[in-house]
């Protein structure tokens, strides 16, 4: 399923460039903004890549489902970002929700 290999992809590009944004500080930061840039352009190419063969709703869901929540482990490490208990269990049910589109969800393209 080479369509889940591209989202993954897309995902984990999502989310360098979104924890990239902290450190952009104009021109001066270069390294940070091009990973913005970057992996914002390569993470919708894959995008563009998976649309064809999983819904889009689907594939929009899981992107950015599995993006929230990773992201907010990257700012974690990376940047010391810590989430209370409301959060965490927001988190958990977005995870849920990706698990119960894999598993159950005729549309998601198996």
């Amino acid at each position: 399923m080479p369509a889940y290999y591209y989202l993954a992809l897309a995902i984990c590009c999502e989310v360098i460039a979104t924890a990239s944004m902290k450190a952009v500080k104009g021109l001066s930061t270069p390294l940070p903004l091009v990973l913005v840039i970057a992996g914002y352009a390569m993470a919708f190419w894959m995008l563009i890549l998976v649309v064809r063969v999983i819904p889009i709703g689907v594939t929009y869901a899981i992107w950015s489902g599995m993006g929230i929540v990773l992201v907010s482990v990257a700012a974690y490490f990376v940047y010391g970002q810590k989430l209370d208990t409301p959060a965490l269990i927001g988190m958990a049910l977005i995870l849920l929700g990706v698990v119960v589109i894999q598993l159950f969800s005729k549309t998601a393209g198996h």
